[in-house]
Formats: C-alpha cells, sequence, structure tokens
C-alpha cells in the first residue's frame, strides 16, 4: 500500500506546472516580444514612441548591427571593440599603425593594405584602424557594423 502512495504522488504535478506549455495560460512568446516588453517598461511603460535626442544621428548600441554602405575614396573607422563584416565588395584593411586587425574567423592578424575577406568576423581592438574600397573599385561596399564608428 505504501509503494502506491508513492506512485500517486510521483503523477502529481508539481505546483505552476499544471498548464502545458503553448496554450492560452502559459503561451510561448518570441525573443522579439519580450524584449519590446522590456524596453516599454524601461522607458516608462506607455506604449507610446518616444522621441530620440537627436534624430539625424544614429543610435551605435554595442548590440546593435547596422549595414553600412561605404563608398570609394572613404574610410569606415572602428572604434575600439567594434566588429565588422564584409557582405559585399572588396575591402581592404586600413590602420594608422603597424599592427592590424583580428580575422576571428580564420584567427590571424590583417595588416594594412591585405584583403578582408568577405564574410569573416574582424575584430577592432583598437581606434585607428577600419577599412576601406579596394583601389579600383567603383560600387559601395556593405559591411555590417556591431559597435561604434566613423566613415571619413
Amino acid at each position: 500500500m505504501g509503494s502506491l502512495w508513492v506512485f500517486n504522488n510521483l503523477n502529481t504535478p508539481a505546483d505552476g506546472a499544471s498548464t502545458t506549455p503553448g496554450t492560452t495560460d502559459d503561451p510561448v512568446v518570441t525573443k522579439s516580444y519580450v524584449d519590446q516588453q522590456i524596453q516599454q517598461a524601461l522607458n516608462g511603460g506607455g506604449g507610446g514612441t518616444t522621441n530620440p535626442t537627436n534624430p539625424t544621428q544614429p543610435s551605435q548600441g554595442a548590440d546593435e548591427v547596422k549595414n553600412v554602405a561605404l563608398k570609394p575614396g572613404k574610410i569606415l573607422i572602428a572604434d575600439a571593440g567594434t566588429e565588422f563584416i564584409v557582405r559585399s565588395g572588396n575591402a581592404v584593411i586600413y590602420t594608422e599603425v603597424a599592427s592590424g586587425v583580428a580575422d576571428l574567423t580564420d584567427g590571424k592578424d590583417l595588416l594594412n593594405g591585405e584583403t578582408a575577406p568577405k564574410n569573416h568576423l574582424l575584430s577592432f581592438p583598437r581606434e585607428g584602424r577600419g577599412i576601406q574600397v579596394k583601389e579600383g573599385q567603383t560600387s559601395n561596399l556593405i559591411v555590417m557594423v556591431r559597435g561604434g564608428y566613423t566613415i571619413k
């Protein structure tokens, strides 16, 4: 009789686990929905739109990824800790110093003037380093950027 009691006790759902995930009582939500709800709560929960302090200057949050078009003759300079991925076009590394840029995909350093491979994660450990359109190319580069940058 004692073993029957243990068996029945094991089949009893735990507190808070009596609903099935994905039902109206326990819905499955996406990460973007949760992020949106958190952002609304942090902004006062009004649900309205907020006005940026400077609408002409885009936000450059550390986790935000931007697609940047770089014209020939311009240099995309990374802030320290920024990451680039060249998506289209031919890019070369630009540095003002002898050391280079970390190609995290291949695990090597790329020096000034070397080709920046497409679809490789490039890490810029210090300021004063970046990429530019390869000499002779007439089309823009498309670069995914995470972190701060300037174009000069």
